[in-house]
């Protein structure tokens, strides 16, 4: 009897010991499951911000480790020359704009009417002269005067002639105003000084440097008296948003992630502080896993590369800080309004 006793202990032990094996295991698998862990580095793009000018600096308010807003001044150049050339083109314009405006009015009414006194004086002297020259051409026939005379006083009447249909000519131009063409080509040279003013005024708004967007001063390169150009950079920016994790998932995880899902991510920095997150980018490709990135697996496995965007509203994270992101995986999508809220 006492041993039937223990034989049954032994088996309720064992009964109980492996309900417990299974629930602990199921339910760490269960763990497992509604998360996934990587592992990799905090990413923050970098600009080198340039002058898309020559000139030489004049001022520079933004120094290293500044944080700027999007749209903030930081650097000027000399604009001594690069305003005189905008009123330069300012006058080729006014100029020209006049040329167009005489031609398209056409001839004033003070221009017809001198053409026209001109042409009727024309017709007064072509009649003189060849009532001359009848006179003449009579003479000659009675012996009065020289044959010469009268060729002399028929070439004046030809002249005359010939003025007087010249300036008949000369007064239907008048009339009829500039050609079409001359127009058009005024037209067109009036909006090509334009276009040369335009391009001097974005040279002048050029000589301003602006940040792109909101970052962080990183590198201060020149200096004001420098001398600028598109070749070399200014400041480099370290642009604060987004932030996100590279890191990589393997082939066997990558069915197991969407974009959109909602993560963590922690660091060694600030132990305990866990910072919400998304996953933003999932690559297209596989490529070998990088020497930089610690895994359990033969890193001459395949895996893709995700971007998991991530929310610094402390400004804690750095570039190339390791970090830990764990994406949760039975939860929801967070909607854009509520992704740097915590999960």
């Amino acid at each position: 009897m006492p041993r039937k006793i223990i034989l049954l202990l032994v088996a309720a032990i064992l009964l109980g010991a492996s309900g417990a094996a299974a629930w602990y295991f199921g339910n760490r698998g269960e763990d497992k499951a509604a998360a996934l862990t990587l592992y990799g580095n905090i990413d923050i793009r970098q600009v080198q911000l340039a002058f898309n000018g020559a000139e030489r600096i004049t001022q520079m308010p933004a120094r290293e480790g500044d944080a700027v807003k999007k749209g903030q001044l930081l650097a000027t150049l000399d604009t001594d020359r690069l305003g005189h050339n905008v009123e330069l083109q300012q006058a080729q314009v006014a100029s020209q704009q006049q040329v167009v405006a005489r031609l398209v009015a056409g001839s004033r009414p003070e221009e017809i009417s001198k053409a026209q006194a001109d042409v009727e004086g024309a017709r007064i002297d072509a009649d003189n002269a060849e009532s001359t020259w009848q006179r003449q051409k009579e003479l000659v026939e009675q012996h009065f005067v020289a044959k010469q005379q009268a060729d002399n006083a028929r070439a004046a009447a030809d002249a005359a002639q010939a003025r007087y249909r010249a300036l008949q000519e000369v007064l239907k131009l008048v009339q009829a105003g500039p050609r079409k063409e001359d127009i058009a080509a005024a037209k067109a040279t009036l909006q090509a000084s334009k276009a040369a003013l335009e391009v001097a005024r974005k040279a002048l708004d050029d000589a301003s440097l602006y940040a792109p967007d909101n970052g962080v001063i990183q590198e201060r390169i020149l200096e004001p008296g420098d001398m600028a150009s598109p070749q070399r950079p200014v400041y480099t920016l370290a642009l604060t948003d987004p932030i996100w994790v590279r890191a990589y998932v393997q082939e066997t995880g990558l069915g197991r992630i969407k974009l959109g899902m909602r993560a963590e991510v922690t660091t060694d920095s600030f132990p305990g502080k866990r910072y919400p997150a998304w996953v933003g980018y999932i690559s297209p490709t596989a490529e070998f896993t990088p020497k930089s990135v610690e895994t359990t697996e033969v890193r001459s496995n395949l895996v893709y590369q995700v971007r998991v965007f991530v929310c610094n509203p402390q400004n804690e994270l750095r570039l190339g800080m390791p970090a830990t992101v764990n994406i949760l995986l039975n939860e929801p999508p967070a909607p854009d309004s509520a992704r740097c809220q915590n999960p």
